[in-house]
């Protein structure tokens, strides 16, 4: 009886390695294939080329092909923030008298140019509050009215700033390129009240 006994705890000593052999054999495979799928993602997602549309796409596939080019990496973007500014805008017979209140940002080229846009900001402020004067209320408040508003701005000030404006129909295609030598690459509204 005692031979039965010791079979039979020999016996089961031996069944549970050959169960964790499978759990262990099962749980490699397991993170083998998480390695595999993980470094799949990993290998699509970096050759991913930014999605985007209109300027925004095309923009960033340039300063990529610029990237390729000089071989150094993407800069931040920088920018010089304009103070808030308030102006009358053209009165319209129906809704009477309205303003408008914005603040605006000026992407630039760079720091250097950020610097010497600064050395002009009073004429700049000059020259966007008769800009956005000259407007109404109705030309201004549709996506489009303000897009073409921060066109006017940036054209504006990049005459300012003594670079000559783009020769375009009535607005820049937005299948066109940003402007390389202008200064003042892109305006955003970070604040923008009709009242």
């Amino acid at each position: 009886m005692a031979s039965k006994e010791v079979k039979k705890e020999e016996g089961a000593d031996a069944a549970p390695p050959k169960k964790s052999k499978k759990l262990l054999i099962i749980i490699v495979g397991v993170v083998v294939v998480t390695l595999a799928l993980g470094a799949g993602v990993g290998y699509l997602m970096g050759h991913k080329k930014p999605a985007g549309d209109g300027a925004h796409g095309e923009e960033a596939s340039a300063e990529s092909k610029h990237e390729e080019k000089s071989g150094e990496p993407k800069k931040p973007p920088v920018f010089v923030a304009l103070e808030p500014f308030t102006v009358n805008l053209q009165a319209d017979a129906s809704s009477g008298e309205q303003f408008l209140q914005a603040v605006v940002s000026l992407r630039v080229a760079d720091e250097k140019k950020g610097e010497e846009l600064k050395a002009y900001m009073p004429q700049i402020r000059h020259e966007i509050l008769g800009l956005a004067g000259a407007k109404k209320a109705a030309e201004i408040t549709t996506p489009e009215g303000r897009e073409a508003l921060a066109e006017d701005i940036k054209d504006t000030v990049n005459e300012v700033l003594g670079y000559e404006p783009p020769k375009r129909s009535k607005r820049k295609k937005k299948d066109e390129g940003p402007d390389e030598d202008a200064p003042v690459m892109a305006v955003f509204f970070t604040q923008f009240i009709v009242q």
